[in-house]
């Protein structure tokens, strides 16, 4: 049964209740669930090409970028919490749970505090980690998506799988201005990872997405996310001259998810399309306006210490695109480094009633292969230069 919301059609299911709901998750993820602990159990490598990862990519390095103000908003957020609560959201730096986050809505392997159980002042303690962590943009963005998951549960009125308070905060290892911590929000649509050791900051995996990407409607109507990735990827493809796009645009269908999501972290890709050192220095400039869209979600700053690094390699860059390259196409791209790689996907629909890929649902991700992702070289690093640190 199907039914329209602001002229968007959208499959309708009856309510049920936590316990129906409860069984109705058992037998859709179990699968998943098993899939996602085997992955998480195995040893952790990274995303690689060909198998094997690059070394010496990621150095222990002082950025001269103060973290003060994100292990200042961490240690008031561990503070604001009770006893319990702060035995639910802890977990040791080294610890698996980094990599148990997962896109599902339904709570597939969920773990930390969720904010539907924070009181208020909770609630904006937890906001204000991200607000230190990330930079307007990004912040604006991230409570774009959460609002926009509000949106889903207006217009389903599935009201105990979507809310704008299902997302779930924990934090790894202690806060410290010189021993490596981090935290992590995880929820439909939005996960953040977040790793610091002394000045330096790691923010991958990254998971955005959002169905709808605008709220004509509702509690936040006016919401809006994406624009940027969206159109700034369109305005890439078209610099291309016909040499560079028939490199670029690769051959198949358009994936049904972005590749290297939730329990890929050991995953093997080829970079693969065209290369940047093609470029002009025009297209270049798109390239790395591109690129920004994502890295400037972290604190500006430290957004400008991460594309220095992804500079120095824009050369050996690749990109990689599938699907339509016009202004109103559907379309999936792929940004590939050996120190950054981003995916950008236009999905079918879930909520709304859509069997092929459209503009109103989008999945992008982020993540830091040949190691890096979660900080794990950097963590790696510092327990061989520090054995008394490991735990």
């Amino acid at each position: 049964m199907t039914t329209t919301f602001e002229g968007l059609p959208v499959r309708v299911k009856p309510e049920v209740s936590a316990r129906d709901l409860s069984s109705i998750q058992n037998e859709r993820t179990r699968g998943m669930r098993d899939d996602g602990l085997a992955a998480t159990a195995a040893p952790y490598v990274g995303v690689t090409e060909n198998g094997k990862i690059t070394p010496g990519l990621f150095p222990v390095k002082s950025t001269g970028v103060s973290t003060a103000p994100i292990k200042a908003a961490a240690d008031a957020f561990l503070a604001s919490l009770t006893a319990d609560q702060r035995g639910e959201a802890t977990f040791p730096v080294e610890s698996e749970s980094w990599q148990r986050w997962s896109n599902v809505h339904m709570f597939l392997m969920r773990h930390g505090v969720c904010m539907e159980q924070m009181t208020e002042p909770q609630r904006e303690k937890a906001l204000d980690l991200m607000r230190a962590t990330l930079s307007k943009a990004g912040f604006d963005t991230s409570i774009g998506i959460m609002r926009l998951n509000e949106t889903i549960r207006e217009i389903t009125g599935r009201n105990l799988e979507f809310s704008d308070l299902l997302y779930w905060f924990s934090v790894m290892g202690e806060p410290s201005d010189t021993e490596p911590w981090g935290w992590q929000v995880d929820g439909h649509h939005l996960t953040i990872n977040c790793f610091v050791m002394g000045d330096q900051v790691v923010m991958s995996p990254l998971f955005y997405g959002s169905e709808p990407v605008i709220a004509t409607a509702g509690k936040y109507a006016g919401t809006r996310v994406f624009d940027a990735e969206q159109d700034r990827g369109v305005a890439l493809i078209q610099s291309l001259d016909e040499a560079q796009r028939n490199k670029a645009i690769l051959m198949g269908d358009m994936p049904r998810e972005v590749i290297v999501g939730a329990f890929r972290d050991n995953y093997d890709i080829a970079r693969e399309g065209v290369r940047l050192d093609s470029f002009s220095p025009g297209q270049k400039e798109l390239a790395t306006s591109v690129i920004e869209a994502y890295v400037g979600r972290l604190r500006t700053d430290h957004a400008d210490v991460w594309m220095d690094d992804i500079a120095a390699h824009l050369d050996e860059t690749y990109l990689s695109w599938i699907g339509g390259t016009e202004h109103d196409s559907v379309f999936y791209y792929r940004i590939h480094s050996p120190v950054i790689l981003i995916e950008f996907d236009h999905q079918p629909g879930v909520a709304l009633e859509f069997d092929v890929p459209t503009r109103h649902h989008i999945h992008t991700i982020v993540r830091i292969p040949n190691g890096n992702d979660y900080g794990k070289d950097l963590l790696r690093q510092h327990y061989e230069q520090h054995p008394h640190s490991v735990k």
